[in-house]
């Protein structure tokens, strides 16, 4: 054994342990530190595959991006989860049917992958160039349409989770932009004349000669 295949078996079961930590961890803020480490690990295994790329994509977007924001939901939040535990075991043998099968199928659709004497071999001026850069000419060439398909569909999910989730509140201090547009000067400063000098009022005096 060398020591590429050392470290892939250590990686290996290293994100194993912490995938199988992030489903039994009670607490919601290990299970989320849990799901960094197994993504830290994944991304050393896409690195001893030499694909750079996947490898910081993944450090970079999931653990530097979405897992920062799922803990500071989670530490914000601060919900309660022993009252969404409870029945866990009721519902665990339908949960591990619904698990095998769906491990199956993965296993049936992605059978075909592992066939290398099947795979289109890449250009050998294209691998000269690097794998980020590689896997840039393979997507913007060969995969371009389905890649405009799918950011259509990010952009459409976008907008309609904002407007899913717009509410108007009566309470709010906005600023209109078109009123602040046609607005005038005159509208906006009112010049008021006063006399420069003002005489103080005189006050009455008192039987004694004095003012009250």
């Amino acid at each position: 054994m060398n020591t590429t295949s050392a470290l892939f078996y250590l990686f290996a079961a290293v994100l194993l342990v912490s995938a199988f930590r992030v489903i039994t961890a009670r607490s919601t803020v290990h299970a989320a530190l849990f799901l960094v480490l197994a993504f830290f690990n994944a991304a050393c295994v896409w690195m001893l595959l030499k694909a750079e790329f996947l490898a910081i994509a993944l450090v970079l977007v999931y653990v530097g991006a979405v897992m920062v924001l799922f803990l500071f939901v989670v530490m914000m939040l601060d919900i309660n989860t022993d009252s969404m535990r409870e029945g866990f075991w009721t519902h665990f043998p339908l949960a591990a049917f619904v698990g095998v099968l769906i491990a199956l199928e993965m296993y049936l659709v992605m059978r075909n992958g592992f066939n290398l004497g099947t795979a289109t071999p890449m250009d050998p001026a294209v691998l000269k160039l690097g794998n980020t850069r590689a896997l840039g000419v393979e997507v913007y060439t060969q995969y371009l349409y389905p890649l405009q398909v799918a950011a259509v569909l990010l952009l459409v999910a976008i907008i309609a989770a904002i407007a899913l989730t717009l509410r108007k509140r009566k309470d709010s201090r906005s600023q209109n932009p078109s009123e602040q547009v046609r607005a005038k000067p005159a509208d906006r400063v009112r010049l008021v004349k006063m006399d420069p000098v003002i005489e103080a009022p005189s006050l009455p005096k008192t039987p004694e000669g004095g003012t009250a």
